[in-house]
């Protein structure tokens, strides 16, 4: 038993010591190194901090909407409602976001919305739209805030996140950062 019972004792000890020591340092180490030394992107505006990275809940009609969220947009605790396409209660929500939007964006046609609008991420916290689904609000947003319509268009523009190198990923749009310029506008 003895034979046993110490290598599993040891064994035990440098794993705690490793894993919550050691492991730790190494990722806090390489988190120094990275933009913002781990601490996420930080934006100030308004008197506020938020971080880019992660989804803010935008609803008035003289914002660009932010991707809808099943964790209304709590980032202490990400994650997708867990339904699949085919659930009643999916496409419930569904049409109930399609709804509103139309609602909202009077001659929108309901194939006109992009899918980003409508569905949420697996995260519940993605802070990107669609480059359509920004264009597709930009009538409601030049309406309300009385702004030409082609302003607000070229303002998307200038916002628009290309792909990583060129060609991985979409072009997207970061609702918070398009929105900031957006208010930064009517100054």
């Amino acid at each position: 038993m003895k034979k046993e019972l110490l290598p599993s004792i040891l064994l035990t000890v440098v794993s705690i010591v490793f894993f919550s020591g050691i492991y730790s340092l190494i990722i806090w180490a390489i988190a120094q190194m990275a933009p913002n030394k781990g601490e996420g992107f930080v934006i100030n505006a308004n008197g506020k901090k938020y971080y880019e990275n992660i989804a803010q809940k935008f609803t008035a009609d003289k914002y660009f909407w932010s991707r809808p969220s099943a964790v209304d947009y709590n980032a202490a605790g990400s994650g997708g409602s867990n339904k699949g396409p085919s659930n009643p209660d999916y496409l419930a929500d569904v049409q109930k976001r399609i709804d509103t939007f139309m609602a909202h964006n009077p001659g929108i046609k309901k194939s006109d919305i992009p899918s980003d609008l409508v569905t949420a991420s697996g995260s519940g916290l993605d802070p990107d739209i669609s480059v359509p689904g920004a264009l597709v609000q930009v009538k409601r947003i030049a309406s309300v805030r009385h702004i030409p319509k082609d302003k607000v268009e070229h303002l998307v523009a200038d916002n628009i996140d290309k792909p990583l190198l060129g060609i991985l990923g979409p072009e997207k749009v970061n609702v918070l950062k398009l929105n900031i310029a957006l208010d930064q506008l009517n100054k």
